[in-house]
């Protein structure tokens, strides 16, 4: 116990350390090293009033030698609670190791204030910030802005899950629809029909993604980030794109591979996406260029597009294709509608049906996963669609489905690669050669809808701005940010929750043109 005399003394010091602790102005200690010393009462004073940070400060065992030094490790905010972009934080790794730092007190006297000592909990660099009196805060204010390490494991999961949950809905649709295809065709098929070319080129896609990606990345073929993005899509500045380099040519082989070389349809199907391919692939090269960042101009592309939609057309024309009916040029539709024929307008809606496409999918690829998914799911429907009329180009979508799928393994959330217009047009001439070589064109309109509200989202913006421009002589928006996943992006959703809904929309549509298909043929 002690005396009163001891308990006097005991509280007038505490009381005169205390108010030595939050005196005015206060005093900012000089740098040590790459760790910034900040006198706790500046950290008291700014950091409770304008950025509620709680420090939880240890305690430290006074000794004759030392006095008593207060170590704060700070941890880093999510980079969701920052709606402006920082453009020091582009060469942040995401993979950062945990560190706590400790720091030695000054060689001040005993009556000298405390210290707070901040250190990173990763061992990344910091961006260059002069450090001077009244930067200290500034030093600070970018250590907390780093992304922690616990929040990205946690948010990883939902691009696993989202995607087991794809393959899983993918694997038993398949095995399902293999199992009772005889039923179906009439004609006795392989044993797992469409599942053996879709697991042979999802293995093939995702092993040649650990070959190909880290090559994209010494490249350095990184992702132009267009200003009419969300602001934290800064941070992806530095995921290099193109990742249809090494997924494309994949499906085209394995299809080619269980089809038979011989086979026209697929021969057909493939020589269209190689053509969509090249044009994406001029067009990524070019944005790589500093003198073309953006690459070839919108009309350059939809003129090219058209180009291979019209000898896709006339090539048709001439083939030898393997069809139920007896003419070409045919449309099969539901009852009561059956056959419909459209002579020479064939010829145009399939031009259509490439451009549309074409930049449908490179319109949706905007988020981590979310091409590359529907698009797969785009292509299940169109092989279920299109099995009563060519078995050899189910085959093909569903090759080209793997090969999506085995790209999304380095393209969920976070993406490791994006597809680049090289992969979002090959996509788009695939799925539109299928429906123009089987006249399934309806199919491809349900299960490719997610593509066509995305690029409806677009234009509409641009007509109503345009015509509020005109009437009111101020234009107005419909969306926030087009295409429409930025609108929801910017509605607070946040982005894997957003792709697994468009997963979840898709599934369905890729069963109801599935179901179309058969019914119609």
């Amino acid at each position: 116990m002690l005396s009163c005399s001891q308990t006097l003394n005991l509280r007038l010091h505490c009381h005169h350390r205390r108010s030595k602790l939050f005196r005015w102005p206060p005093r900012v200690a000089k740098p040590v090293h790459t760790r910034t010393i900040i006198n706790s009462s500046m950290m008291c004073f700014y950091a409770n009033s304008y950025y509620d940070v709680n420090l939880r400060v240890p305690k430290v065992h006074k000794t004759r030698r030392h006095r008593t030094c207060s170590v704060t490790e700070v941890r880093a905010f999510d980079q969701d609670s920052f709606d402006f972009d920082i453009p020091s934080l582009d060469h942040f790794s995401d993979n950062e190791g945990t560190g706590t730092g400790f720091g030695l007190p000054s060689s001040d006297g005993e009556d000298s204030d405390p210290e707070i000592i901040l250190n990173p909990v990763s061992d990344v660099d910091l961006p260059a910030v002069s450090v001077q009196h009244n930067d200290a805060l500034t030093v600070t204010a970018h250590r907390m802005a780093m992304l922690s390490r616990g929040r990205h494991k946690y948010r990883i999961r939902h691009g696993l899950f989202t995607n087991t949950g794809l393959i899983a809905f993918l694997m038993i649709l398949l095995l399902y629809v293999d199992w009772c295809a005889w039923r179906t065709v009439r004609l006795p098929l392989g044993p797992f029909h469409m599942t053996g070319p879709f697991l042979t080129s999802a293995c093939l896609a995702s092993c040649a993604g650990y070959i190909c990606v880290p090559l994209l990345y010494q490249f350095k073929a990184y992702q132009i980030s267009r200003q009419e993005r969300p602001v934290r899509h800064a941070l992806k500045r530095k995921t290099p794109t193109m990742g249809g380099l090494f997924f494309v040519p994949i499906g085209i082989v394995v299809a080619k591979h269980f089809a038979g070389f011989s086979s026209t349809e697929v021969s057909g199907a493939s020589v269209a996406t190689l053509a969509f391919f090249a044009i994406g692939l001029v067009d990524d090269i070019l944005s790589l260029i500093k003198s073309r960042k953006y690459g070839l101009s919108a009309w350059i592309k939809i003129l090219l597009q058209v180009a291979v939609g019209i000898w896709f057309s006339f090539w048709l024309q001439d083939a030898s294709i393997s069809s139920p009916y007896s003419m070409k040029m045919l449309i099969p539709m539901p009852a009561p509608l059956g056959l419909v024929f459209l002579g020479k307008c064939y010829m145009w809606l399939t031009s259509f049906c490439f451009v549309s496409m074409g930049n449908g999918i490179n319109q949706t690829d905007g988020l981590d996963g979310l091409a590359g998914g529907t698009a797969a799911l785009a292509f299940i429907g169109m092989a279920i669609a299109v099995l009563p009329i060519s078995s050899d180009l189910s085959i093909f979508g569903a090759s080209m489905s793997g090969a999506c799928v085995g790209f999304l393994l380095h393209n969920r959330f976070k993406a490791s690669v994006f597809m680049g217009d090289t992969g979002s047009f090959a996509l788009g001439g695939a799925l539109a050669a299928m429906a123009a070589c089987s006249g399934m064109f309806l199919p491809l309109f349900i299960s490719s809808l997610v593509f066509v509200l995305e690029t409806s989202s677009v234009i509409l913006q641009v007509v109503y701005f345009k015509m509020t421009t005109k009437l009111e002589g101020a234009g107005r928006h419909i969306f926030q940010m087009v295409p429409f996943h930025h609108h929801l992006e910017l509605c607070g959703i946040k982005e894997p929750f957003i792709v697994a809904g468009a997963y979840t929309i898709s599934s369905i549509l890729a069963l109801l043109a599935g179901y179309v298909g058969l019914i119609s043929a």
